[in-house]
């Protein structure tokens, strides 16, 4: 699955409270700062923002979907048409909207699909999100990508988003290896590895650390 350029979500410190600043945060900023030069110089130029989550994990898996291969700003688009024609984004509602609804929103039928499906299986309690905030990173990717339409960026997207795991590194998205390339490589081109290699000295933070990396290309941070 072709990932999408990063939309970076406001976060909590847990995913059911909504509120507040991931527990890490303050640490993790403190810690990049003092041991990586380029972040040194980033992540001062953004003293009040940091990571939100909604908290809903099937909305914010659907809202991952409908981000996959598209711009943000796209993204947002469909996503407020979506939350308009379904208000209450329970997987019940999406289903009782049907395809067609959805389909009017500008999501792609197999986009279409993948989102109904997802809330087939939710409603079916054929996944079971409580779980997964006791569970490994990993773990959590390896259960997510057995769901039709979620891949790995998807996955790391609802580790990041949903769950605030403070080390993700998402090396399929576009939106981090177009940060890298600006800021260590000059502007010039850069494979995973290369990417790796930079991010190794973000551990254990490389998720505080592609967020930043997000907001130094937009400094607005997009509601996932």
């Amino acid at each position: 699955m072709s990932p999408a350029p990063s939309a970076v979500p406001a976060a909590s410190p847990s995913p059911d409270s909504g509120l507040g600043c991931p527990g890490y945060w303050e640490e993790a900023r403190a810690d990049l700062i003092k041991r990586d030069r380029i972040l040194r110089r980033v992540i001062p130029k953004h003293p009040e923002g940091f990571l939100v989550s909604r908290g809903d994990p099937f909305v914010t898996l659907a809202r991952a979907i409908t981000g996959q291969q598209i711009s943000v700003k796209s993204a947002q688009a469909v996503w407020d048409r979506v939350a308009a024609a379904v208000p209450r984004l329970t997987p019940g509602a999406v289903i009782k909207t049907g395809g067609e609804a959805l389909l009017a929103c500008g999501l792609s039928k197999r986009k279409t699909e993948y989102i109904l499906d997802l809330a087939a299986q939710f409603k079916a309690r054929q996944v079971h999100p409580d779980k997964w905030s006791a569970m490994g990173d990993e773990a959590v990717i390896s259960e997510l990508v057995g769901i039709r339409g979620i891949g790995r960026w998807t996955a790391e997207m609802f580790l990041i988003f949903n769950l605030l795991r403070p080390d993700v590194l998402p090396l399929d998205d576009l939106g981090l290896l177009k940060a890298i390339s600006q800021h260590y490589f000059s502007g010039e081109p850069v494979s995973r590895h290369e990417a790796r290699e930079v991010a190794d000295n973000w551990q254990p933070w490389r998720t505080v650390a592609t967020w930043y990396m997000w907001r130094s290309l937009d400094p607005v941070a997009v509601d996932y």
